[in-house]
């Protein structure tokens, strides 16, 4: 299987309308320097260059660790799944016990003490996913299931 493409190569200068003048290398060299210039696309050395008005992606919320939470958590309240350098996170808004509802946290789901009961309803598998090979955290420690 070829490539669609090969290059990048220098554009020496257009010949007519239709016809474009490259400099080719040496393991081309058995080609015409003269292409079409349907066949001639533009070079971008990186994706910034390539779409100047795309933002950047947001770096991610800061998860809070545990000993920052304020306690045990009451509910969970909605999920949001972002995404950061081409990888998908999800994180939980929780609500801890005892607490109002500004006090709530964005956590990552394994940072939830007892996680896996809190995330049933956002599971495709009713929970069962984050049983399964997941870590736990249980009695001040993380546990493997």
């Amino acid at each position: 299987m070829r490539d669609s493409f090969v290059g990048p190569f220098t554009m020496i200068k257009p010949i007519g309308k239709n016809e474009m003048e490259v400099k080719i290398t040496e393991e081309f060299s058995r080609h015409h320097p003269v292409f079409p210039v349907s066949l001639v696309k533009p070079y971008f050395q990186t994706e910034e260059d390539r779409f100047p008005s795309r933002k950047k992606n947001p770096t991610p919320p800061e998860i809070v660790e545990l000993e920052d939470s304020a306690g045990p958590v009451k509910k969970t309240i909605k999920a949001s799944k972002i995404r950061h350098n081409g990888k998908d996170w999800r994180q939980y808004l929780v609500r801890f016990k005892n607490q109002t509802a500004d006090k709530d946290k964005w956590l990552a789901g394994d940072a939830i003490p007892y996680g896996h009961l809190h995330l049933r309803k956002f599971s495709p598998h009713g929970g069962l996913k984050s049983l399964i090979n997941h870590e736990t955290f249980l009695e001040g420690r993380y546990v493997s299931l």
